[in-house]
């Protein structure tokens, strides 16, 4: 598997479980009363569900684009496209002025 969607895969399945966690602990301290919304309704299965998979969505994207945004040279594919790539240098450009 490419070393990328390794990388993205790791990442998403941390923000799962990150959400994981939290929806568990908002049932554990019954914020909002939902840890009794959940056992009281008929459907509290599905509506704990969905908002874990919900959350899951939410934390693993987060915790994805986290990961991608810093990202360092060394975090990188060891050669490929990426091992040629130097170091950005700016470079002056001459505008004219209009009158």
């Amino acid at each position: 598997m490419p070393f990328l969607v390794r990388f993205l895969l790791r990442h998403a399945a941390i923000g799962i479980a990150v959400a994981a966690v939290f929806v568990a602990l908002l049932v554990a301290f019954d914020v909002a009363h939902l840890a009794s919304l959940f056992a009281h309704s008929p459907d509290g299965w599905l509506a704990l569900g969905v908002l874990t998979v919900a959350l899951g969505i939410t934390f693993g994207s987060v915790q994805m684009g986290f990961a991608v945004m810093l990202m360092d040279d060394e975090d990188g594919p060891p050669s490929g496209r990426r091992a040629r790539l130097t170091r950005l240098v700016p470079k002056l450009a001459r505008v004219h002025a209009r009158r």
